[in-house]
């Protein structure tokens, strides 16, 4: 008869099972996006590498169901008036304060977006899936990490430690 070590890690990682895993059962709510309940739900966008995603009508973009198991996730923020733009990283989601807030918004040329931690639900980070991007892990409040978007496309990021349990996000650059 084996025995398994009880590690932290193990601790953490089944909690963070367990947590998900319920959330899903238990329905309800999507969640604080952290926006202001503004979302673009027609057309299609651009996905970054020249199609589109096939989304159109009432529907919100679906990204190639990259943010299918986001469970904020309810349309594009529309922040194109804005030069900069501030992302809660640890909003209300995906069972817990696993999320970000809003999980996808759409800018323009030139402008900043600031993720700012909230100090809720672990630590995170934000990596963009093509490696042009990635912060440290961190839990602390008001810490912050930006980035300016100077070409036009769709990014997709995502926080390294609870990626698949669906903190992930996207920002739609537009000229």
């Amino acid at each position: 008869m084996s025995q398994t070590k009880l590690t932290r890690r193990r601790v953490l990682a089944g909690t963070v099972a367990l947590t998900a895993s319920v959330a899903g059962c238990a329905g309800g709510s999507n969640g604080d996006t952290g926006g202001d309940g503004e979302s673009d739900s027609g057309g299609t966008s651009e996905n970054g590498d020249g199609g589109t995603d096939g989304s159109s009508g009432d529907s919100p973009p679906s990204f190639d169901g990259y943010l299918d198991g986001t469970s904020n996730y309810d349309g594009v923020v529309d922040q194109t008036d804005s030069d900069e733009v501030t992302i809660t990283v640890g909003a209300e989601a995906n069972g817990g304060n696993f999320g970000y807030g809003p999980a996808a918004v759409r800018v323009t040329l030139g402008t900043t977006v600031v993720w700012e931690w909230n100090g809720r639900g672990s630590f995170h980070n934000v990596v963009a899936e093509d490696g042009s991007f990635e912060s440290e892990q961190v839990q602390e409040a008001g810490h912050t990490f930006s980035q300016t978007f100077e070409e036009p496309g769709t990014i997709k990021y995502y926080c390294t430690p609870h990626e698949t349990i669906g903190m992930k996000g996207v920002v739609v650059v537009e000229e």
